[in-house]
């Protein structure tokens, strides 16, 4: 049986912002009920421990997530949590109570999407949040955009009172590691380089390929459709349903396979992968 370090199981990919770096989806919106979450999740058990609550849509927006978090913990699940932190006030306790919840990503620079808009409520906000996170043992990463130019627009013009609230906050000194900063303990700052979301639209690229969907990930939208990975937002590759098959079976299929195998050779089997920005990491 395939082991997976994790799974992004969608339990609503409805959404409060509307954020320029964000395709969103065309999809039906829904929400995962905690009986089928229970169905769902428990199918993906066997593969991983490490459950993150979205693909697209913003699950705080869930009305019965603290049913689903009851569940992923019955289920021993370690979930991930990301949002963009405009409903933290209503729904910070519930994730700091949780035993099941051990790490929350706030993208700060979700804030774009607000109209720039009561910045230094919101940032207020994230920042308590941040402390009573970890004080409750969770960690809890502050995203922002950045290795693109401290200059541009967007999601990014922002950065300079978002950090200078950040270093009100948590004085320091920060220390600087491999993949982000520490404030404070349990509490990081993680750079992140803006990438072109996967689009059927986009102009096919010839180049080498690598990508760790379904390889150190698999996606699974509200529905049960099971994707290759977590940007495959309007449900391009679906792959199987996870209501009807096992994540094993899934995987055995030769879609599955070809998907695998190819980039294993370095080779993008499917268009969309084939107009995917975020590979280009991976060439370094």
């Amino acid at each position: 049986m395939r082991q997976l370090r994790k799974a992004y199981l969608e339990i609503t990919n409805v959404c409060n912002l509307r954020c320029d770096f964000c395709p969103g989806t065309r999809r039906e919106p829904g929400f995962l009920s905690p009986e089928n979450f229970q169905v769902l999740a428990a199918k993906l058990r066997p593969h991983t421990a490490y459950l993150y609550l979205h693909l697209m849509g913003e699950p705080l927006l869930h009305p019965q997530l603290e049913e689903i978090l009851k569940r992923a913990r019955s289920l021993d699940f370690k979930v991930m949590i990301t949002t963009n932190g405009t409903l933290l006030e209503k729904r910070g306790e519930l994730l700091c109570s949780s035993p099941t919840v051990e790490k929350v990503s706030i993208s700060l620079h979700s804030f774009e999407g607000n109209e720039g808009k009561g910045l230094e409520d919101y940032l207020n906000s994230c920042v308590r949040f941040a402390l009573k996170a970890s004080a409750a043992g969770k960690r809890c990463a502050l995203r922002l955009w950045n290795l693109d130019g401290t200059d541009t627009q967007g999601a990014n013009c922002l950065n300079g009172p978002i950090l200078a609230r950040l270093k009100d906050a948590f004085p320091g000194p920060w220390k600087v590691g491999r993949r982000g900063t520490t404030l404070a303990p349990r509490i990081f700052l993680e750079w992140g380089e803006k990438f072109l979301w996967p689009d059927l639209s986009a102009p096919e690229e010839d180049r080498p390929a690598f990508c760790y969907g379904l390889r150190d990930q698999v996606g699974i939208l509200w529905d049960g459709t099971v994707v290759p990975c977590c940007l495959d937002h309007e449900g391009d590759i679906p792959l199987g349903s996870l209501y009807q098959q096992t994540l094993e079976d899934i995987l055995r299929t030769p879609r599955a396979q070809a998907i695998y195998n190819g980039f294993s050779k370095r080779k993008a089997t499917e268009m969309l992968c084939r107009r995917c920005g975020f590979v280009n990491r991976f060439k370094r």
